[in-house]
């Protein structure tokens, strides 16, 4: 890849500055000697140099480029998506062109993009940190027509993405688990309708299951949750609050534990309701956890202390790590 990136827009390659250097030499000694045929033969040589210049600039100048759709983007993870490159000349087409950006996980290279036509082909792109990512330009390289030059053109871009925090390898993800024993707080039999624990209203709670007095209290609308929904789910609190002298790296860290364990649970079939300061966030079992992995993807931390409701059988996520919450 570091045989492409260069800071200017042409730069000459080995086989065309010893073809330089060459012509240079025959032009000496034609005009030395007065050799007509030195002379014709320095005439086409030069001429090459210069269809070279014009072939590749007049390719690379009709070049656009796009990006596909990218569906669960996760940071560290390699993702594959299309990309397609068009080619609007009327003239020209374009051979040998390597693509690279920093959002590619490696360079594509593409053998011929013909004139007035458009080819889709697949990428893998790979991006380190969570967040909202913008996918701003393409940088574009190639040596056709001779390989006397390198000609590199930058392809403007306008797309972003949401990238999920970083999932922790499996081999310490053991502690990030959620199992049924760690959710049934009182291991007795109990009819549905009793009153386990309390949670934060989230987008599609039914108003049936709202606890007037305690959301008349906190201002806000809390759900009464019974202990049949209890034992198949769990509630996940991610505290946001960045101590002083802590690093934004731990923060990450600790974004990544939590993702981590909601990642777990929805994948085991629990009921999963993650807190926020702000919002609250709930997927049932078979439905997608997007909108909690976007939510943590986009959480800032707070640099002052944060209240959230923390109530019993809660995993609260924290910069001091995991904690569970055994009593309300």
């Amino acid at each position: 890849m570091s045989d492409f990136e260069f800071k200017g827009v042409v730069r000459f390659t080995r086989i065309g500055t010893i073809y330089l250097i060459t012509t240079l030499i025959l032009a000496i000694s034609a005009i030395n000697t007065g050799n007509n045929a030195l002379y014709i033969g320095v005439s086409l040589m030069l001429g090459s140099l210069l269809l070279s210049g014009l072939a590749s600039k007049g390719g690379l100048k009709h070049l656009h480029a796009g990006v596909g759709a990218l569906d669960d983007v996760w940071a560290g993870r390699p993702v594959r998506a299309t990309l397609t490159l068009r080619n609007d000349s009327r003239l020209w087409n374009v051979r040998d062109v390597v693509l690279t950006s920093e959002a590619l996980a490696e360079p594509v290279l593409i053998p011929v993009v013909p004139r007035r036509q458009s080819i889709t082909i697949e990428a893998t792109f790979l991006f380190r940190k969570r967040g909202l990512a913008h996918v701003n330009a393409i940088d574009s390289y190639t040596r056709y027509p001779f390989g006397f030059f390198l000609k590199k053109r930058r392809l403007r871009l306008t797309g972003e993405v949401v990238v999920y925090p970083r999932l922790l390898a499996d081999a310490t993800t053991d502690r990030f688990r959620a199992t049924h024993g760690e959710q049934t707080t009182a291991n007795r039999p109990g009819i549905s309708s009793e009153i386990h624990s309390f949670r934060e209203y989230s987008r599609g709670d039914s108003l049936r299951h709202v606890h007037w007095k305690k959301s008349a209290s906190l201002g806000r609308w809390i759900m009464k949750q019974t202990d049949a929904e209890s034992a198949k789910s769990v509630h996940v609190v991610v505290d946001p609050y960045l101590p002083k002298g802590a690093s934004e790296e731990s923060f990450d860290e600790m974004v990544s534990e939590a993702t981590t364990f909601v990642y777990h649970a929805a994948r085991d079939g629990f009921d999963v309701t993650m807190s926020l300061p702000r919002a609250t966030y709930r997927t049932r079992e078979g439905e997608a956890a997007s909108p909690l992995f976007r939510a943590l993807a986009l959480i800032e931390p707070a640099f002052e202390p944060v209240h959230q409701v923390v109530e019993r059988n809660t995993a609260l996520f924290t910069m001091g790590g995991r904690r569970d919450a055994k009593s309300a």
